[in-house]
């Protein structure tokens, strides 16, 4: 069982909220090279969740779901350091942590058809 305060857990949190923040501010991300990285490969990002999840365009997505896809879908297409799994696991518990109830599954869902689509 993951602990709360693992410091990578704790960096995914950072990344999610600023994400999740500026989507309601056209802001740069200064705070981590991770959100300038995925701020470039934002487009990409967004293409690949709309494919996995054809029946909700980004801007429908709820902003912090949205935020927690961003994410693992850049660990798991760009930066590719981390285990599938454990990129897929962590964004539930993201999920499960701070958004809706049906926030876990859904972002479960988008996941597992990104990662076929990358892994095969």
């Amino acid at each position: 069982m993951k602990k709360s305060d693992d410091p990578r857990h704790q960096k995914r949190i950072s990344i999610m909220q600023s994400l999740f923040s500026a989507s309601f501010e056209n802001k740069q991300f200064e705070k981590h090279s991770e959100l300038s990285l995925i701020r470039k490969n934002l487009e990409s990002i967004d293409k690949q969740i709309e494919e996995s999840a054809p029946q909700f365009p980004i801007a429908k997505i709820a902003k912090l779901d949205a935020a927690i896809l961003r994410l693992a879908v850049y660990e798991l297409s760009v930066l590719k350091e981390t285990p599938p799994k454990v990129i897929i696991d962590e964004a539930i518990e993201l999920a499960k942590e701070f958004g809706s109830d049906t926030s876990p599954g859904f972002i479960n869902g988008v996941l597992g058809t990104v990662y076929k689509k990358i892994y095969g």
